[in-house]
């Protein structure tokens, strides 16, 4: 599997950077889980997939500082782009997270 971070149009990418500024052993699991993604994609098992909304899913895992989520789409059967990583603190992913996920996903389909 191929995996790629959303890039704004100037080349930044929010979801590295929000990696990067979490601690050094969250950082480690978020490096865990894309090597295991790009690995056996999929069906990379230390982690959970789920359907969100139409060609928006979510990855879920667990690092030692609490739960995360990477919201994702598949452009290709081997091409993934995250969109938006976040920290989960309620049970139902909370409505403006999808809005960044969803908005990034329109930008990357070009719709």
């Amino acid at each position: 599997m191929i995996v790629n971070f959303y890039e704004t149009p100037s080349g930044r990418s929010p979801v590295e950077d929000f990696i990067t500024s979490r601690s050094k052993a969250d950082q480690a699991r978020f490096a865990e889980v894309v090597v295991g993604l790009e690995e056996f994609g999929l069906s990379y098992s230390r982690v959970q997939f789920k359907p969100l909304r139409g060609k928006l899913w979510e990855i879920k895992f667990r690092a030692p500082d609490g739960g995360y989520r990477m919201l994702y789409i598949l452009l290709k059967s081997e091409e993934m782009v995250i969109l938006h990583a976040f920290r989960k603190t309620t049970p139902k992913t909370p409505l403006h997270e999808l809005e960044v996920a969803e908005k990034r996903m329109k930008e990357v389909l070009g719709l």
